[in-house]
């Protein structure tokens, strides 16, 4: 397989459940966990790297990334815009 330089800032969210730190990327809908934030850190650029390596491997990177919402520039590819949930709100009406 031929290098390929993918370099692309992700957005991720860290968070704590329970005894483990879950870490999620909604641009590539993709979660690890692990006991400790590094290792949860590791886990998360373990996998990434490796739903990359198996995309180009299979040929099916730019369809992946494309249907996922990624735009395809000069420089590269360029992740969908993710909402945070902290800067964004819905009122939702509650019938209790």
């Amino acid at each position: 397989m031929k290098n390929i330089n993918f370099e692309v800032a992700l957005p991720v969210t860290i968070f704590r459940e329970g005894d483990a730190f879950v870490a999620h990327t909604p641009a590539l809908d993709l979660s690890t966990c692990g006991s400790t934030l590094k290792e949860t850190q590791r886990n998360f650029s373990d996998a990434v790297n490796l739903f990359i390596e198996v995309c180009i491997e299979k040929g099916t990177l730019d369809d992946v990334l494309a249907d996922m919402g990624w735009t395809k520039k000069d420089s590269g590819w360029v992740p969908p815009l993710v909402v945070s949930h902290e800067s964004y709100s819905v009122q939702i009406p509650l019938h209790v």
